[in-house]
């Protein structure tokens, strides 16, 4: 392999001198400009690995080269020097496609940890395939496009928020972006926020020292340093307290962490992903999320359609995870029906892709024969309806019961869903309803539906 070569932008002779030392002690070749236009004429000239380019120049700045390298046909990453402090310098870089960002005054051991992970990435056959179409199914043109932005964000470092409803896969898709990144050798830890108590929460993230507090025995490593040279995915991140999103904000600006009971930072080198079904902006607004925190982690977004809205997509996925649920169960394999293709096509699915898969796993339990039909899916008839006719039913008319009914069939369906957004996880639907799991057992049995 040829030796790389990196392209060092800086008005500044003492810094360029300071970078190309630093890049030469990797074995990197260099090559300097001082302004905007030397180095659009050296990358028209030139083959280069990775571009390391300061922000404020005396004819323009980085945003500019990096729409200079977007619009052309070079691939190459770029690391951009911000002044101290700019972050929304930074984020609109990152959201332009730089791939990483460094403050100034330069750490240098963060500089040759990024150099390296950049150049990995630039070494990477450019013809290998990032597809994820036989992963993330659908031919709908709202997954095509969710395709498409997962092979261009694995190319950079910048954090990502995927935002969409339950079950729409946020963590399949967190994955897929790890496994066409650089960091895809590394390892990839999830953590569901909303799953860790808050007492524990700055202990999981960070680590502790033995002895840092009562029960703490021995030394323990946080989520951030078990995902070291990978990836970290924060899942239901709205879940996270509002101390400890200041810790998370310090941890993802300065790239260090301080365990309980440690003295000095350590630093840290991760890719930061997070997702949640709420509304983080509304939750911003009500003074329940941090801003700063928010526009942090959400530099780029990416909104998964709900199952409802690719319809289209529906036979292929049911196929899909039917064959698998058979295999897993050593069952063979049934079909489906017309009118039970037809069904699930109308049915709302609040649930989305997870509760397909919980709908047909019932469906192959119960089913008889060689073909699964629309009255072995079990569907909620409600969910059949159409808005407009969901919303004729959800105002009381004395005409067509009483008052008591009325109230009872609003409850299961709010039991229902509940437990379909929860894989019918009865101690998740409870606290997602804001009730004991005492009280949830005892309405179910009162309703009819254990």
């Amino acid at each position: 392999m040829s030796t790389p070569c990196t392209l060092i932008i800086d008005d500044e002779a003492d810094i360029r001198e300071l970078l190309e030392m630093t890049l030469q002690r990797l074995q990197i070749n260099t090559c300097s400009a001082g302004t905007v236009e030397e180095a659009k004429a050296l990358l028209k000239t030139h083959e280069f690995n990775l571009c390391l380019t300061d922000m404020k120049l005396p004819d323009g700045d980085g945003l500019e080269l990096l729409d200079f390298i977007q619009k052309s046909t070079l691939t190459l990453p770029v690391i951009v020097i911000t002044a101290f402090g700019n972050m929304d310098i930074a984020i609109r870089a990152m959201k332009k496609g730089a791939f990483d960002f460094l403050s100034k005054p330069v750490d240098l051991a963060a500089l040759r940890q990024l150099i390296q992970s950049a150049l990995k990435l630039s070494q990477t056959d450019p013809t290998a395939e990032r597809r994820s179409r036989d992963t993330l199914l659908g031919n709908s043109a709202a997954m095509c496009t969710v395709r498409g932005k997962i092979a261009k964000l694995a190319l950079s470092q910048a954090p990502v928020y995927i935002s969409g409803e339950s079950g729409s896969g946020k963590e399949l898709v967190a994955k897929l972006i790890h496994k066409h990144s650089p960091r895809a050798e590394q390892p990839f830890i999830a953590v569901n926020c909303g799953a860790i108590p808050a007492e524990l929460m700055e202990s999981e993230f960070f680590g502790h020292k033995k002895g840092s507090f009562t029960g703490a025995t021995s030394d323990k490593i946080g989520l951030f340093q078990a995902a070291e040279g990978g990836t970290l995915f924060l899942d239901e991140v709205a879940d996270l307290s509002l101390s400890l999103q200041v810790k998370l904000l310090r941890a993802i600006q300065e790239k260090k962490i301080r365990p309980i009971g440690e003295q000095r930072e350590i630093p840290v080198d991760i890719r930061l992903l997070s997702a949640t079904h709420k509304n983080l902006a509304e939750m911003v607004n009500a003074g329940e999320f941090r801003q700063d925190l928010f526009y942090r982690i959400n530099v780029i977004e990416l909104k998964l359609p709900p199952l409802r809205t690719r319809k289209e997509d529906i036979p292929q996925l049911a196929e899909h995870i039917l064959t698998n649920l058979s295999h897993s169960h050593h069952l063979p394999k049934p079909e489906l029906s017309q009118d039970a293709i037809a069904a699930l096509e109308s049915h709302t699915f609040p649930g989305n892709v997870r509760e397909l898969e919980n709908i047909l796993e019932r469906a192959l339990a119960l089913y008889e024969g060689n073909t699964i039909t629309a009255e072995d899916l079990g569907l909620n008839p409600v969910a059949h309806l159409s808005e407009s006719e969901q919303t004729k039913q959800s105002t009381f008319n004395p005409s067509t019961g009483t008052l008591e009914d009325y109230l009872e069939t609003i409850e299961k369906q709010a039991l229902q869903k509940a437990l379909e957004e929860t894989s019918w996880n009865k101690t998740a639907a409870a606290k997602h309803l804001g009730m004991t799991f005492r009280s949830l057992r005892y309405r179910l049995k009162k309703l009819g539906m254990e």
